[in-house]
């Protein structure tokens, strides 16, 4: 746009015409008193640029209210002359005249326009017949600072997707005001509020209307909230998207994902500390540490800091040289490989941070032996290594200094630990540490000159164990947010643990495939996860991320359709004028861009003259379709219209007022307008554009439409028919991938070309990502014809509209229609040729989603197009079955670009019944790779149908027909007709099997392990045609290769079976299915040791997956509890019972599908005992020195020993009460009370003993659970 000062000077004349109007329905009310007309405010000068709007505002006063006239060069403003150009209005008194897009009235030069200001319009008020003239003195052109332009943000770059490795750049354009080249817009870009700087991992630009930011080598590390900030004349004008960056391939299927934000803090002389963020890993193996490897500052070789991967995200990198400079970058482990390196950190120098101060000091000269270090501390703790702290020698003087680190653990010896190392930093990392130990630390200083004496030794360090992950985080909440993104959020976790931040992972309901949300730790505990597909429904879940890795998974969210959020729709757009009689016009609208995620059922139209102010409603009840005629309107006046939409949620905002429209009877001999201008099928050189018939259609009936193209921003249409159609819908082709077009459509009659419809919105030719095409079939159950759609989009509120030639398809019985989640069907149930025809389908509520097929009878419908099989003998089949085929078929094969005909090698025939044609070919060897086609004539129709067998799919085909013809030549004599096989039996013998045939009594059976033979107690049977090899008390020691050789005259086979890796492990979880069902309840036995829990169950191995839990805590076999088994049972031994083991125990035995577990409380708290005729033994282990004395109780009433009631302690170290053939009357409260001269402890129990077949209450919470009431008299040993 030109860049114009222009001087004008409005006039605007006053005519005041005073008037007294007297009210005739409100008589009590007084006269005013008159006044005179008179300026309150009067207009002042302006100085605009070119093609920008202009406002003129003044107010007035007098009684009866003034009339007010706009006047230009002393011709009256009128608005109409010019439909939109002038608008002017008045309320409450303020009158305002606005002209929508100033142009300069006269051509000049600008130093014509700045001297001849005699020719400028001048800006004058009149009243009363005086003129007064304010005369305008224009400013020359000063500098403009680029926060003084208007900035308006247009195309705004979306949320974008990259991949590692890969390029972006994010583009918003802009129109500038004023638009001077040498002044951009001041623009500023960030990443998650933190400003990016020119560089080369940024680069950034704004020239030619756009402001634009490019990556050009993407890491995880971009990902994130890019902002755009450009200043403006009234603030400053903003857009923000997320850019999501994905993990490019990994090195090694099944390898880790790059760690990001590597970055070097502490740096010193010779020593960094180097932190990163770990990796998402979704179905990746755990991360089991990492690598950091550094780069002297313009070399290009890496070289590994450390020799073992480190299980925390922070290693300290020593022996650094002094002076120099370097970048680090961070490479994860897991058992599938390594990572790709992430990106590397940015330069450090090695350099002491005081080096400088200290040099210039004045009494440094002085000191000649230095100082000891103080405060020598742990700066990091770690199970992989510590970091050594100090404080510098002060003074240390100017001589270069180093230090000698020793340690000591007890009361042995100090040995010095860096004998090797020259240390400059008062850091060091310490790697060599023992478990389980305390050292201590002291350092000295050493200069040229000798060394200081042993800084005071640090407090006790010991290394921890790295359990310091967070925990899991809490409930997840999924809500609907827009078409293609869902909104997560979820509660922090109850133990942050230094958070770095979340990691969000999603799945598609029904599937088991998790994938990642984000792809770097995000900070707050709200999301919005972008790129989902529409319609589908997912669930997702959250991890917490620190240094030491990822927290457990959260429970999954709620699934949820990825769906808008419910709103009013946006406003209609588009209203055109299709007819008018003079009284009446009728109109029509578009439908609103966005539907508000309900169907719009309702429209609402005002209307006003356009030289007011006020909007009238035109109906009252709501109009459902998109024409409405507005009755009651005056002949030759301008009117101006508005429509809003309304849905469930409610009444959308109202549409812009349309151009003013003047009520003029329409009396042309052509059509009127076409309008409502719709597209579909919109792919990268072609759409289909449909509209609907001209209301007025003139003197004659409408013949034809044309149809008119050009592309965006130009104003040359292109006719694209150069007879007219007859129809109103025209496929177009010939289009530029990813070029924008207009259109508008012309109608014909008789009487010629009417006028043309509104331009349509501009459409872009690019098909929708993920289009599919209508797929034609024949229903393998029914034999009937159908058309599909799988739709690539689809909303809560999306219908399937089925159409033949463009025109709906009504009730007919040999067409249904079906839906089914993101597919819809058209099924033909008895076709005919009135069939035949162009169908489309549109999916509503979408971005377009659309296709059309072309049914016609020159086309032989297949039921299955050319396919192969592979036969026996090695043989391949290949064939296809059409729908129906006549006895005249004639049809041919080709193979390579050569005809093949039925002979020797190749076998063609056809069945008329079943349509099918088929070729067998007997030698498929490397020589049949390439193309195979059938070509098909039968009678007026054909068709043909090819499959391509070349690469990794003819590999595949030729691997399965020399097999199968190995298969034949090994089947000929005795072979295994199943290999072998493994089963468990009920007492869990796994058993090795295998199925025989074609033998006979000649036929010799062998088995072998690692090639040594078996020699079974019995002996194999072929004749029965199977064989098994029992394996009982099945453990490590079996695993190996087994092999079973079955051999006669005729010849000899062999089947192998390797008992190791995952066949090992599903042997294993086989036992541990049937072990864990027959598991038996967790039993109590007391031992010399202790106490022990044992659970019988049919056969037991330690390698079964089995925990023990105390208190939902996993239990490690210690000293303290000991974890064993036999093969009837497994056990776990706690020696020297106290307090703290009381509790709620467990095990757990996984059989990879399910977990079987039992249960006991050894709280203390009570049993319960259902048999009259048991014997209950109360029995609780005691110590203490000297020998506590034991006292029993019921009741609080001490307990003598009798034979009802037998008190014994045993070694005076287990107290026992046992209690013989227990009534209802031995329920109550035990406790026993044991003392010396020390002090004592008291505990007690409850127990309660109800006879058989009484009904037995429900346990507490905690209580372990009654067992059946046993037949005969049982023993109960209870541990207090």
């Amino acid at each position: 746009m030109p860049l114009v000062w222009t001087d004008f000077r409005f006039s605007c004349l006053f005519r005041v015409h005073s008037q007294y109007r007297f009210l005739w329905l409100m008589t009590d009310l007084l006269e005013e008193i008159p006044k005179m007309p008179d300026f309150l405010v009067a207009l002042r000068p302006h100085t605009v640029w070119e093609k920008t709007p202009v406002k003129l505002f003044c107010t007035v006063q007098g009684n009866p209210r003034p009339i007010v006239k706009w006047y230009k060069g002393g011709v009256p403003v009128d608005p109409l002359s010019a439909p939109g150009k002038y608008k002017i209005e008045s309320k409450y008194g303020v009158h305002s005249l606005i002209i929508s897009r100033y142009v300069v009235p006269v051509t000049k030069s600008k130093s014509t326009i700045f001297t001849e200001r005699s020719k400028f319009p001048i800006l004058c008020c009149a009243l009363n017949g005086s003129v007064h003239e304010l005369k305008l003195i224009l400013p020359h052109l000063t500098e403009i600072h680029p926060s003084k332009l208007e900035v308006t943000l247009l195309d705004r770059f979306p949320v974008s997707f990259g991949v590692e490795g890969g390029s972006i750049s994010l583009v918003c354009t802009m129109v500038v005001v004023p638009d001077l080249p040498n002044v951009p817009p001041l623009a500023q870009w960030y990443r998650d509020d933190k400003m990016l700087k020119p560089g080369k991992l940024a680069e950034m630009s704004v020239c030619g209307g756009a402001a634009r930011l490019t990556l050009p080598h993407l890491a995880k590390d971009d990902e994130g909230l890019y902002t755009l900030r450009i200043f403006t004349k009234d603030g400053t004008a903003e857009h923000s998207a997320y850019l999501f960056v994905s993990d490019a391939a990994p090195s090694a299927a099944g390898a880790p994902g790059a760690p990001m934000s590597v970055k070097a803090y502490d740096i010193n002389s010779d020593y960094v500390l180097v932190a990163w963020k770990p990796p998402n890993t979704v179905n990746e193996a755990p991360i089991t540490g990492y690598f950091v490897d550094r780069c002297e500052a313009g070399a290009d070789t890496w070289v590994q800091c450390n020799d073992a991967p480190v299980k925390v995200c922070k290693y300290p990198v020593h022996g650094l040289s002094v002076g120099r400079s370097y970048h680090f970058r961070v490479r994860a482990v897991n058992s599938a490989g390594i990572s790709r390196p992430s990106r590397k950190s940015d330069k450090v120098t090695a350099l002491d941070p005081a080096e400088s101060e200290r040099l210039q000091g004045t009494d440094e000269g002085y000191v000649t032996i230095p100082g000891e270090p103080t405060d020598v501390h742990a700066s990091e703790i770690f199970r992989s290594y510590v970091v050594l702290s100090w404080r510098p020698p002060s003074p240390r003087g100017r001589a270069p200094l180093w230090y000698v680190i020793e340690k000591v653990s007890g009361t042995g010896a100090w040995q010095r630990i860096n004998t090797a190392v020259k240390l400059h930093s008062p850091r060091y990392p310490v790697f060599d540490l023992q478990d389980g130990q305390k050292y201590q630390f002291r350092v000295y200083s050493v200069n040229m000159y000798g060394s200081s004496e042993a800084s005071v030794p640090s407090e006790p360090i010991q290394k921890v164990d790295e359990d310091g992950a967070p925990s899991a985080p809490g409930q997840v909440v999924a809500t609907r947010n827009t078409k293609s993104s869902v909104f997560v959020q979820w509660e922090a976790p109850k133990h942050l643990k230094n958070l770095m931040g979340y990691y969000i992972d999603g799945r598609v309901v029904g599937s088991k495939e998790w994938f990642p949300c984000n792809h770097k730790p995000f900070k707050h505990t709200r999301f919005v996860v972008h790129g989902l597909i529409p319609g589908e429904t997912y669930t997702f879940r959250v991890q917490a991320v620190n240094i030491f890795g990822l927290s457990e998974e959260s429970q999954e969210s709620s699934p949820i359709a990825v769906e808008s959020a419910l709103a009013t729709p946006s406003a209609p757009y588009g209203i055109t004028m299709l007819s008018c009689d003079g009284s009446s016009m009728t109109v029509a609208w578009k439908s609103p861009k966005h539907c508000g995620g309900s169907k719009v059922n309702a429209y609402y139209i005002d209307k006003r003259d356009a030289d007011t102010l006020v909007w009238k409603e035109v109906n009252l009840a709501a109009i459902t379709e998109r024409v409405c005629t507005v009755d009651n309107l005056t002949e030759g006046v301008f009117y101006e219209l508005k429509v809003q939409a309304g849905n469930m949620a409610g009444v959308g905002v109202p549409s812009a007022p349309s151009a003013p429209m003047k009520c003029e009877a329409w009396t042309m001999d052509e059509p009127g307008p076409a309008y409502d201008l719709s597209f579909s099928e919109i792919r990268s050189h072609s759409l289909v554009i449909q509209w609907k018939a001209p209301v007025y259609t003139g003197a004659s009936a409408v013949s034809g439409y044309f149809v008119d193209m050009t592309k965006k921003g130009s104003s040359e249409f292109v006719t694209l028919n150069q007879e007219a159609v007859s129809h109103r819908y025209l496929q177009v082709t010939g289009l530029e991938e990813g070029e924008t077009y207009v259109f508008r459509v012309r109608s014909v009659n008789a009487n010629g070309v009417g006028k043309p419809s509104q331009l349509s919105e501009p459409v872009c030719a690019k098909a929708l990502p993920g289009t599919t095409e209508i797929v034609a079939g024949v229903d393998e159950e029914t034999g009937d014809i159908f058309l599909s759609l799988e739709a690539c989009e689809i909303c809560e509120t999306s219908k399937f509209v089925w159409s033949k030639n463009y025109k709906p398809i009504g009730d007919c019985p040999r067409v249904s229609v079906t839906a089914k989640g993101r597919t819809s069907r058209l099924t033909f149930t008895n076709p005919d040729k009135d069939d035949l025809g162009r169908y489309s389908v549109v999916v509503t509520d979408t971005d377009g989603v659309s296709s059309s097929h072309t049914l016609t009878e020159d086309v032989v419908p297949l039921k299955h197009g050319l396919n192969y099989e592979i036969l026996e003998k090695g043989h391949v089949r290949f064939w296809l079955q059409a729908v129906k085929l006549s006895p005249s078929v004639s049809y041919r094969f080709i193979v390579n670009d050569k005809e093949v005909t039925s002979g020797e090698g190749h076998k063609i025939s056809h069945d008329v019944a079943s349509g099918v044609i088929q070729m067998t070919v007997d030698h498929f060897t490397r020589a049949s790779e390439g193309t195979y086609t059938v070509q098909i004539h039968d009678g007026k129709a054909k068709t043909q149908s090819s499959l391509v067998l070349v690469g990794d799919v003819f590999k595949a085909a030729l691997k399965e027909a020399e097999f199968q013809r190995k298969e034949h030549i090994r089947k000929q004599g005795p072979h295994f007709s199943e290999y072998l096989y493994f089963t468990v039996t009920d007492d869990c013998t796994v058993m090795l099997a295998c199925k025989v045939a074609n033998v006979k009594k000649e036929t010799v059976f062998h088995w072998y392990k690692e090639d040594d033979e078996i020699v079974p107690e019995s002996p194999p049977n072929v004749m029965s045609g199977a064989c098994a090899l029992p394996i009982p008390l099945f453990s490590r020691k079996d695993q190996g290769v087994y092999k079973a050789t079955l051999s006669d005259d005729r010849g000899k086979d062999t089947s192998v079976f390797d008992i190791s890796g995952q066949v090992f492990d599903d042997i294993i979880n086989a036992i541990a299915q049937i072990a864990g069902a027959s598991a038996s309840d967790l039993v109590l036995q007391c031992t010399p040791e202790g106490i022990r829990l044992q659970c019988y169950m049919n056969y037991y191995t330690e390698e079964m997956k089995t925990v023990w839990k105390h208190k939902e805590s996993k239990i490690a076999s210690s000293e303290k509890m000991r974890i064993g088994g036999t093969a009837e049972m497994a056990w776990m031994q706690i020696c020297d019972p106290s307090d703290k083991e009381k509790g709620h125990y467990s095990i757990e035995i996984s059989d990879g599908v399910k977990t079987h577990t039992r249960t006991f409380d050894l709280s203390g708290q009570g049993k319960k005992i259902t048999s009259t005729s048991t014997s209950l033994s109360l029995t609780c282990t005691v110590w203490g020195e000297p020998t506590p004395e034991v006292t029993w109780f019921k009741n609080e009433q001490e307990v003598a020993s009798t034979e009802h009631t037998k008190i014994t302690f045993d070694g005076g170290k287990f107290a026992s009460l046992v209690i013989n053939k227990v009534t209802p009357e031995d329920s109550g409260k035990y406790s026993i009370n044991v003392r010396n001269k020390y002090g004592g402890e008291f505990v007690e129990i409850t127990v309660s003993v109800y006879r058989r077949g009484e009904q037995i209450p429900e346990p507490k919470m905690g209580h372990p659970k009654m067992a059946t009431p046993a037949a005969t008299p049982v023993a109960t040993n209870v541990g207090l």
